[in-house]
């Protein structure tokens, strides 16, 4: 090996400002994929990610020179924040270039430790390019995020760790790609000492230039790199990083963002902890290696790299979990319009629950419904499909479809033309299973149901939106109907926003 990483790495210099972080069994998840998963908490480091071990271990051994002309890195955040610790503890100034996409929580952290921010670029790579030149213009040292032998011993304690803390036979450990750093240290240590373990690497299905360059056997430069895991947005993996990775990972597994999403959910509900994207990536590779070698009882270790998440991210990983999950199906299913039809297309789904309705008036002889139901997996999702149909009930699985689950779903509406005298009221009822067929009862089929919105949203109340054609001389009588109804009612037949999108 051209550079003897285990000594590297049993010598690096991390404990300065690196804990050594537990190795956890994520035990719910580990009862669903019929295997023992270990969680490598890097996500407990006082930067909540693995990245301040590579970074401090690069610039202790920088000379009172070099710390005196400052540091410069380029970063999508996490190795910003590493630097801008190590640089705090060694009282050194630090200057970090981020991309403009880097999430404002990580841009804020690197600030408050005292580094100066310089954002340009829309990637890591154009980042990267800036803060080259930057250095050599101040006569400052570079640290690089992963191509550097320091920072690699750095990442490797990791590794060092892990065979510590778990003295029994490990399986495979699942490590996060980005530029390689990280898995390139851990492998060099594992595989010196137990050759027998695998090291499988993991990236998301936009960012897989790891997968691409040792399938070509030379570094593979992407056109472009989704931006979801953005700590692992990289254009191409390091020199270094990728001659170790030839010589010592067993595979590179590609996940989606549903898988990422759903893996987030998982590594939640063991822990109560948020990871980042790329930060629940190996969690997402190791349950589709588990399902796809169908192995059981072994134990894997995915390293949990990362917890500096954007809020505002949230909602879109709450939405896409229970697909990524295959938990949620996805469907648009043609019923006859006439009074009645929603009851029964909701009791043909019999005590599944669903998680969202939506329907407008189109035409007088058919309504197309985009309904989502929880269902336990795939298989259970095409059973009920292959049911609607042989009630002959047109459906289309759109559980795959990009466009469907990211658009169509909110914009499924507009003004329906033949609708008369429609008046649109928004119910609210205690959110439980059956809650949504029952408040379909409560309403009998009196009147023609024009518009509906329903979305479960993780509330204790579903809120519904109901429009339905009221002829005048019925008003009365409607009023008697909404006097009798059990739940909470509100009407926006004169809300503007109706008026302008809808009515």
């Amino acid at each position: 090996m051209k550079n003897d990483y285990l000594e590297r790495i049993l010598t690096a210099q991390v404990y300065d400002v690196a804990a050594e972080t537990p190795l956890e069994l994520a035990s719910n998840l580990s009862a669903r994929i019929h295997n023992q998963l270990f969680l490598k908490r890097e996500d407990m480091q006082q930067v909540f990610s693995f990245k301040l071990r590579g970074a401090y271990n690069k610039m202790v051994k920088l000379s009172p020179t070099m710390l005196k002309r400052g540091v410069v890195t380029a970063s999508a955040g996490n190795h910003a924040q590493g630097v801008a610790l190590a640089a705090q503890r060694l009282h050194c100034r630090a200057t970090i270039v981020m991309p403009v996409t880097t999430p404002q929580i990580k841009m804020q952290a690197v600030e408050a430790r005292g580094a100066i921010v310089i954002t340009h670029g829309d990637s890591y790579d154009e980042a990267y390019a800036h803060a080259l030149k930057f250095a050599a213009e101040k006569h400052a040292t570079f640290v690089h995020p992963y191509d550097d032998p320091d920072v690699i011993a750095g990442q490797g304690t990791v590794g060092m760790e892990i065979l510590r803390q778990r003295t029994g036979p490990i399986h495979s450990i699942f490590v996060p790609i980005g530029g390689g750093g990280l898995i390139s240290g851990i492998a060099a240590y594992v595989k010196r000492l137990h050759p027998e373990i695998k090291i499988i690497g993991v990236e998301p299905v936009d960012a897989d230039s790891m997968y691409r360059s040792l399938r070509a056997g030379r570094r593979i430069k992407l056109a472009q790199v989704g931006l979801f895991a953005d700590g692992v947005a990289v254009k191409q993996v390091g020199v270094e990083t990728f001659r170790l990775c030839r010589e010592l990972v067993d595979e590179i597994i590609l996940v989606d963002t549903d898988a990422i999403c759903a893996a987030i959910k998982d590594v939640f509900e063991d822990t109560r902890t948020v990871l980042e994207p790329s930060g629940a990536l190996s969690i997402a590779g190791a349950k589709l290696y588990a399902k796809r070698e169908n192995i059981r009882d072994k134990n894997l270790i995915a390293i949990a790299s990362g917890a500096n998440m954007n809020f505002d991210r949230l909602r879109h990983i709450s939405e896409r979990a229970e697909l990524g999950e295959q938990r949620e199906a996805v469907m648009a299913v043609t019923i006859p319009e006439q009074p009645g039809s929603f009851r029964k297309f909701c009791a043909m789904l019999g005590t599944k629950s669903i998680t969202e309705f939506n329907y407008r008036y189109a035409d007088p002889k058919e309504a197309h419904v985009f309904v989502a139901v929880s269902v336990r997996n795939r298989d259970e999702a095409a059973k009920l499909i292959r049911s609607l149909e042989r009630s002959g009930l047109r459906t289309e699985d759109l559980t795959d479809n990009e466009m469907a689950k990211l658009h169509i779903r909110h914009l499924v509406g507009g003004r329906a033309r033949d609708v008369k005298n429609e008046r649109l009221y928004r119910f609210e009822f205690p959110d439980r299973p059956g809650a949504l067929m029952k408040f379909l009862n409560s309403m009998g089929h009196r009147w023609n149901i024009s518009l509906f919105h329903y979305r479960n949203h993780g509330a204790d109340y579903g809120r519904v939106l109901v429009g339905m054609e009221v002829p005048p001389e019925e008003k009365a009588e409607f009023k008697e109907f909404l006097k009798r109804m059990e739940n909470h009612y509100w009407d926006e037949s004169s809300n503007p926003a109706y008026k302008l999108f809808l009515a």
